[in-house]
């Protein structure tokens, strides 16, 4: 059958009802007029961010009768991460390049939008493209990060801009990606890039009018000068060498909550820059406040605890993912505690008032280490992770075995909702290392070694959605799930779990154990987080389609992206919505011609470096693509003919495609081209091969 006679069969656009049940649980339905209106207002629905909802209007019983309500096209085929938010009937969301829309949230009419206009050079110092998470709202205005380092305040009447500021230093390569949060009128942000060589820090605004109250330093400085705050006299004895330099990394990328009853803010940080321990601090040392969990006083932005879970980290393991504050009845007593599942595989539950570590168990397989003394706080570490001297596989990788999609807490089933994923990579250090601001600066080598290694005994790399009980420690359900990086998850008290994966399908989960109860085939990924909210007496349940992501060393396995085009929009549906989905375009894959242009064997090596350290980043290890970025061994005659001019004199800058004529001269640019042409002659002979 082809593509188009299933698509035909399927129906595009019919919700089908996997399981139906009948859950005494759930109250009556009352009467449409009586039911208040319930928005979205906060990035995770709380300031605790708990992504959970009260709504139950949409539950067990009824969940087969969702349909479309309305879709709003964001007009572009790049990646969407963003949660939108809904206030006073207006849903506020983001697309790339930090652009805002403002939308009616009944029926998807567009109100207006906002592009702060980032230069498309940018793009250049994202590791992960131009993404945006979206944005905050408070009182009469909406505030956005943009992908250049400013944060804007925009009037929600209209969506004029009321006053921006530059929250990073004059010039790349900072990047802010993630959404901002609002404390007590503070607005707070933090910032990308630690492997361009950037220092990580917090930024508290005023949400009057943009004047800075304080700054907390993630990584101390130059220890020649004096301390910007007293809190980095903690982390200082714990570096070595000369890292300063070079950043050093710990950037807060992403997870921020409050507890306004504590007056504390609670911050994720990154990782270390370059990845590598022993490259940046080669003395030893734990390197605070690398992969740790702060928690600051929002009035001073003054340290009150600090936890790391990922001490002298060397893995890319970010503690930047989602945390959720709630309240768990832990042997024997009532604690007030933070949820994290960062990257290194380990779910961790902390008492957020001191600190104290109450938990930490892996949540998917790890080799770096045997599990968490309790007492210390420390992993205790297996040496498999060492890859000092000898490459190494490790798990996970450095997707780590969650990412930042975020997390979702039931108050109703007291279970934690998350999506997990196996990951592993060979990591091999590189063998002389000098860091250039100008590209990214890992530590590692991705070479011709670690990619046959790969190859030769390929590691399971599979997703799954999690139902942890943090109580128990334990997964109380799993749903596998086909490959990795699948999109965030909502909780309701009408006993459902949603979640958007990479194949495309939008599915609705009975909370209690996993069961599947609805689906929607949507013709695109899912990478965002779901959220839901109440107009007018009617339910919805909203979500950013189009995958997001780059620099994948090859297809995402089972995602929508390999075979259609990433087309994103807002999805909104309700109780027997009756709308209709555009159908998916796919994907042209056809290998071009081979353009008339002499590969020439000794300067491969050239290129394949040159590929290494400017280009594999967003199109993929040894020229496999899979995500958002072209699979450049398809190239074009008519574009390998213009290759100097895209590579070296920027022709596609408004496309998104960097210009590199500060690090890449004519000479190295003919070597470039030549290797990824071998690449692409590799892949037309295999698939010639494969059709005798």
């Amino acid at each position: 059958m082809t593509v188009g006679g299933l698509w035909v069969r399927r129906a595009f656009g019919l919700m089908l009802l996997v399981a139906a049940c009948s859950d005494p649980a759930h109250p009556a339905e009352q009467k449409r007029e009586s039911r208040p209106d319930i928005g979205w207002p906060h990035h995770g629905q709380d300031l605790g961010e708990a992504r959970y909802s009260q709504l139950a209007d949409i539950n067990a019983r009824n969940v087969g009768r969702l349909g479309v309500a309305w879709t709003y096209e964001l007009a572009t085929t790049m990646g969407v991460e963003a949660t939108p938010l809904v206030e006073d009937g207006v849903m506020y969301v983001t697309g790339p390049w930090s652009v805002v829309h403002a939308i009616d949230a009944r029926n998807g009419k567009h109100l207006w939008t906002f592009d702060p206009r980032v230069q498309r050079q940018w793009a250049r110092w994202g590791c992960c493209g131009p993404v945006n998470r979206g944005v905050a709202l408070w009182n009469d205005r909406v505030f956005v990060g943009t992908f250049d380092g400013r944060l804007i305040a925009i009037r929600k009447a209209g969506g004029s801009m009321l006053w921006e500021v530059q929250t990073t230093p004059d010039g790349p390569p900072y990047t802010i990606t993630g959404a901002p949060r609002v404390a007590d009128g503070r607005v707070i942000i933090g910032n990308a890039g630690a492997e361009f060589g950037v220092r990580g820090y917090l930024t508290a605004y005023d949400g009057e009018d943009g004047r800075e109250l304080w700054r907390f330093y993630t990584v101390p400085g130059d220890p020649s000068l004096p301390l910007e705050h007293p809190d980095l006299a903690v982390a200082l004895p714990t570096w070595t060498g000369e890292w300063w330099k070079f950043g050093g990394g710990g950037t807060a990328w992403d997870s921020i909550a409050y507890d306004p009853a504590l007056g504390l803010l609670y911050v994720g940080t990154g990782n270390g820059s370059p990845w590598p321990h022993w490259l940046r601090s080669p003395g030893g040392g734990d390197n605070l406040f690398l992969s740790s969990i702060l928690a600051l006083q929002v009035e001073t932005g003054r340290l009150a605890w600090h936890y790391q879970t990922t001490p002298g980290e060397s893995w890319d393991y970010t503690a930047a993912q989602h945390m959720v504050l709630t309240d768990l009845y832990w042997k024997g007593e009532q604690r007030k505690v933070l949820l994290q599942a960062p990257k290194n595989g380990f779910l961790y539950v902390l008492d957020r008032i001191s600190g104290e570590l109450l938990s930490a168990k892996p949540y998917v397989a790890v080799n770096w280490t045997s599990g968490v003394d309790l007492e210390t706080g420390r992993p205790i570490e297996t040496g498999d992770g060492d890859y000092s001297d000898a490459m190494k596989r490790v798990m996970p990788g450095p997707l780590g075995g969650h990412n930042w999609q975020p997390m979702s807490f039931s108050q109703r089933t007291g279970l934690l909702y998350f999506p997990a994923q196996e990951t592993a990579l060979e990591y091999r250090s590189a063998e002389a290392f000098s860091h250039d601001s100008r590209t990214a600066n890992q530590g590692l080598e991705f070479d011709q070694r670690v990619i046959e290694a790969m190859l030769e005994n390929p590691p399971v790399i599979k997703g799954h959605l999690l139902a942890w009980d943090p109580v128990r420690e334990a997964v109380a359900w799993s749903r596998p799930q086909e490959g990795p990086w699948h999109g965030g998850v909502l909780s309701s008290a009408g006993g459902l779990v949603f979640q958007g994966t990479a194949d495309g399908m939008l599915t609705a989960y009975r909370d209690t154990d996993g069961e599947v109860l609805w689906q929607l085939e949507s013709g695109t990924g899912f990478s965002a987080p779901p959220i839901t909210y109440r107009l007018d007496g009617e339910q919805y349940v909203a979500i950013a389609a189009g995958v997001a992501g780059a620099g994948f060393s090859g297809p995402l396995q089972g995602a929508k992206i390999n075979d259609f085009v990433n087309h994103t929009r807002v999805i909104a549906l309700k109780l027997d919505g009756e709308g209709v989905l555009p159908p998916p375009e796919e994907r042209g894959r056809a290998l071009p011609a081979m353009p008339a242009i002499e590969i020439d064997a000794a300067r491969l090596e050239s290129g394949e470096a040159m590929y290494g350290k400017f280009c594999a980043a967003c199109h993929g290890t040894a020229v496999v693509s899979g995500m958002l970025y072209p699979d450049l061994r398809y190239l074009s005659p008519q574009k390998h003919g213009l290759f100097k001019e895209i590579v070296l004199d920027g022709a596609l800058v408004e496309r998104g495609m960097p210009r590199f004529d500060d690090v890449v001269d004519p000479a190295q640019a003919k070597a470039l081209q030549m290797y990824i042409l071998s690449q692409a002659k590799a892949l037309r002979d295999r698939a010639s091969a494969a059709r005798q």
